[in-house]
């Protein structure tokens, strides 16, 4: 067990408790559980039915064998995975609602009918805290996170046919689009990569995934930017093309999510809004794009 992993959580993992009585019914969740970025599936997706009293905690439980530590406030293993080290990196399970990490523990957690639940069992050596993922499309967009709906402000940035894209494809996921101004929206950023690292959030992934949470790395070359695929010990793995493109989600502190639907150039920023979709964005953390090949990140490394 990574001690020091305890300790960074510190408040946000809060102990397992059971509740009294099962509640009013509020339909399905689904149950996804993974490992190493999502690459490969523990169990096949499940689909569960959630009262009141139902956590992420409980609906875990309920479906696999779970063994926990601290107290109950730490998942140690599922179905026997447990968290260790591996080639002296730290390996632990992580789980996200609806595309973000949650500030409280899996037992604190409430659901609502319509949550997606991720967990993943990954190296964190690069980044303890990845705060959103692309992944669980068509959320957080269709039904909000932590329990509350959000609006959508699409802020375009140069982005040109890019901008209407993604404007549609957020539309047709169920978000409620709104023209800015909301502190609780939903930001989705679309143009060039030159013209969004202005935003305060979106520059942190300049600073790599232990700021961000992205693996990727966006840096000036040649008179433009560049972009290049990281692994998932964050080092450099793939130089990627001179129109390649990306889609990822980062987070502040509590504020709401803000995802860049981004690229090294306008034609990038396209091709990036193009993978707007569950087909093209589903189990993943972030997606690159260079010509018609999707490249999920981190790049397996090892």
């Amino acid at each position: 067990m990574a001690v020091a992993l305890s300790l960074l959580l510190g408040a946000a993992l809060a102990a397992a408790g059971c509740g009294v009585g099962a509640g009013a019914d509020l339909g399905e969740v689904e149950l996804t559980v993974t490992r190493d970025f999502g690459a490969e599936r523990v169990a096949a997706p499940l689909r569960e039915p959630v009262s009141e009293s139902d956590t992420v905690m409980r609906v875990l439980d309920r479906s696999f064998e779970i063994e926990t530590a601290y107290g109950g406030r730490f998942v140690q293993s599922i179905d026997g995975l447990a968290g260790e080290q591996e080639d002296g990196r730290p390996y632990d399970w992580f789980f996200y609602v609806n595309g973000l990490w949650s500030p409280f523990g899996a037992a604190e957690y409430p659901l609502r009918g319509g949550d997606e639940i991720w967990w993943d069992y990954r190296d964190w050596s690069a980044s303890t805290r990845v705060a959103a993922l692309v992944g669980s499309w068509p959320q957080p967009f269709a039904d909000g996170y932590e329990g509350e709906r959000h609006p959508t402000v699409v802020e375009c940035r140069g982005g040109g046919a890019a901008c209407a894209v993604a404007t549609r494809r957020l539309r047709a996921a169920g978000a409620t689009l709104a023209d800015g101004g909301a502190e609780d929206a939903i930001r989705v950023l679309v143009g060039p990569w030159s013209r969004l690292r202005g935003d305060a959030t979106a520059a942190t992934v300049e600073s790599g995934p232990q700021a961000s949470g992205v693996y990727a790395e966006l840096s000036p070359r040649g008179g433009r930017f560049a972009l290049r695929a990281l692994d998932e010990s964050g080092e450099p793995a793939r130089d990627l093309g001179q129109d390649a493109g990306l889609v990822a989600a980062t987070r502040r502190f509590e504020a709401p999510p803000v995802w860049l639907v981004t690229g090294t150039s306008a034609a990038g920023a396209r091709a990036a809004a193009e993978l707007l979709g569950a087909a093209g964005l589903g189990g993943r953390y972030a997606v690159a794009i260079e010509g018609d090949e999707e490249i999920p990140l981190p790049v397996e490394g090892r």
